[in-house]
């Protein structure tokens, strides 16, 4: 299964993920708008497989594969907090973002070769990776959430902040998790812990934003207030994440693959 046939299987499954979501909102019982989810959930996740085992190495080293991930956790985020708090509009939204993510995927697709450098034949590729951009799709449902609080003062404002807490709180943990992973593969790969690569730096500004957030509710600054950390704290993910590989500093950095 090459990249070529991508777009059948991302099409397919945003069609099933539109038409799920919106059967959530248009029938009492969501037993069929779940089912659909799942099912391109499911859909979605055969791809990456398919795709796994054309290219014989997990499907994580360019930014279009680590895309596919990120469009999958999101979606998956927003499901599993629907059912856990019911919150209908939160599934809606990660359905669009992740659809923003798939369409840059088409539009823009990346060479998928099948050949893997030797520092990326590691046992810590796959957890190291898998864990960062789950971390990145629960920090953006976090986002979401978060926006949603700041521009409208809805009733359900006290609900929605201790769903915000934690997911940022799920989600720094497999942020941390993924850093002290990166730093036991970085001394194998290349002898040192940490080297204050470009990536590396970003990342820490990233994960001291987020701490910040966290302390918040132990200094004087409102719930509200609070929140709009958010926003800036997954601008500065999405540099780490998206924008480093741009940065004139960072073309000789150990990241760039």
């Amino acid at each position: 299964m090459s990249w070529n046939e991508f777009i059948y299987f991302a099409i397919s499954s945003l069609v099933l993920w539109t038409l799920g979501t919106v059967a959530l909102y248009r029938f009492k019982r969501s037993l069929y708008g779940e089912l659909m989810i799942v099912c391109g959930l499911l859909l979605f996740s055969t791809f990456i497989a398919l795709l796994w085992s054309y290219v014989n190495h997990p499907p994580l080293r360019t930014m279009g594969e680590t895309r596919l991930w990120y469009s999958l956790f999101l979606v998956l985020v927003g499901y599993v907090t629907y059912k856990r708090w019911r919150y209908k509009w939160l599934m809606a939204y990660s359905v669009l973002v992740s659809a923003v993510f798939i369409f840059v995927n088409l539009l823009k697709p990346e060479i998928h070769g099948t050949n893997l450098m030797p520092a990326l034949q590691s046992l810590w590729f796959v957890p190291h990776v898998t864990v960062y951009i789950l971390s990145y799709a629960m920090m953006g449902a976090a986002t979401i959430a978060s926006i949603i609080t700041l521009s409208s003062r809805s009733k359900r404002e006290e609900e929605l902040l201790p769903l915000i807490d934690n997911l940022v709180y799920i989600g720094f943990g497999f942020l941390v998790l993924g850093m002290l992973m990166g730093a036991v593969w970085a001394k194998e790969a290349w002898g040192d812990y940490w080297t204050w690569d470009p990536k590396e730096i970003w990342a820490f500004i990233t994960a001291s934003a987020y701490l910040v957030y966290m302390h918040a509710h132990y200094a004087k600054v409102s719930r509200r207030d609070a929140l709009w950390i958010l926003p800036v704290a997954f601008i500065l993910l999405m540099i780490t994440w998206l924008g480093v590989s741009y940065l004139p500093a960072a073309q000789g950095s150990i990241h760039t693959y």
